[in-house]
């Protein structure tokens, strides 16, 4: 009887051995925690501040590479922030457009020479006419220069045409009219007036193609199929796969299908990949940019064809056009005949403004 009484049951033993036993995940969350080591936080890209990368050229001013002058910025890329925004471009092509139908003809100087030379002074702040001499040596013609390839030489008189196919063509010094808009850090070069307009015309250009990829890529309209009740039969989910790529064609919205068997709550759902009514800032991004655009250029909105916002609307179209005229297209025109004074004759000379004609008012003075 003793000897029973001392004997343990083994499966009792095994019962307690059990009880005794900890889960791991719980051995390991009474364990004593170790100390991590220091936490570490970083940031994705430092500001840029915009006026530290620029004192150097400032400093610099125009270089000079032993026989003229480089341009304080690259002409070159004012050449594509032509087209990097719509109202940049129309703009400009606006006050040209008033310019040249103002513009009287003349025999030393064509229309389209006219019309090159009045374009190359509101996109780079420079423009450049060559006189050429008759056998007499008097002006017989002017003709126009592209102003992105002309450089000032270190005489500063004399011209360069440099372009990257043909050799550097060196032109007779005193035989070429440069009309510059003044810059405050150098005066071999002018500079447009529209520079800090710049970035507005980048941003608006990045908001249209990121808006175009991102409908080339076709996800703005597609969604996210996502399926959690268990389906017995695999082929009904395979049908339902089928289904959804068949029904869309070439170039079409693309869909997601998710199958995750679970038989959890809301089975069934379709979520689309981005709200871009709640979430897209594309129309507030152009605004803005158009807005500093239109005000780099002083151009009135009414003039460019833009719709208002409100039902005041912009006021008499009329108005904004003589007021515009005066303002900023009379002092152009002021500027341009700097050429006659240079060569000797009224060579651009320019009719009143129509609108200002047809209303009775004075003229502009010019």
């Amino acid at each position: 009887m003793s000897r029973n009484r001392n004997r343990k049951n083994p499966r009792s033993m095994q019962n307690h051995a059990r009880e005794v036993t900890l889960d791991p995940f719980m051995e390991a969350a009474a364990a004593p925690q170790q100390p991590v080591g220091d936490i570490q936080s970083f940031t994705f890209g430092d500001p840029n501040p915009v006026l530290s990368q620029r004192d150097l050229l400032d400093c610099m001013e125009c270089a000079n590479n032993g026989q003229w002058y480089e341009t304080p910025i690259s002409f070159y890329g004012l050449a594509r922030t032509l087209r990097a925004a719509v109202h940049h471009e129309s703009a400009i092509m606006f006050k040209r457009n008033v310019i040249m139908s103002c513009f009287q003809p003349h025999p030393m100087l064509k229309r389209q020479a006219a019309e090159s030379f009045i374009l190359d002074q509101l996109v780079f702040g420079n423009s450049y006419l060559e006189q050429v001499n008759n056998m007499l040596g008097r002006p017989l013609e002017l003709r126009h220069v592209p102003a992105k390839y002309m450089r000032r030489g270190v005489d500063l008189d004399q011209y360069f045409l440099v372009t990257y196919s043909k050799p550097d063509h060196a032109f007779t010094p005193g035989s070429v009219f440069h009309l510059i808009e003044p810059d405050i850090n150098q005066e071999i070069y002018g500079l447009p007036s529209y520079m800090a307009a710049i970035q507005s015309a980048l941003l608006n250009e990045d908001a249209t193609l990121f808006r175009r990829k991102y409908y080339i890529n076709g996800s703005h309209a597609g969604v996210i199929v996502y399926l959690s009740d268990a389906i017995q039969n695999q082929s009904d989910v395979d049908a339902l796969k089928r289904t959804l790529t068949d029904a869309r064609g070439k170039g079409a919205f693309k869909n997601v299908f998710v199958y995750a068997a679970g038989g959890k709550k809301d089975g069934l759902q379709i979520m689309p990949f981005s709200e871009i009514t709640a979430k897209d800032e594309f129309s507030g991004i152009k605004n803005v940019t158009r807005d500093d655009l239109l005000a780099a250029h002083r151009v009135p909105p009414v003039l460019m064809g833009i719709m208002p916002n409100t039902n005041g609307g912009f006021g008499d179209v009329e108005k904004a056009a003589k007021v515009f005229a005066i303002n900023e297209l009379a002092p152009l025109m002021s500027r341009l005949k700097g050429l006659n004074e240079w060569i000797g004759v009224d060579v651009f000379r320019f009719d009143p403004y129509a609108l200002i004609e047809a209303a009775g008012g004075p003229p502009p003075r010019t």
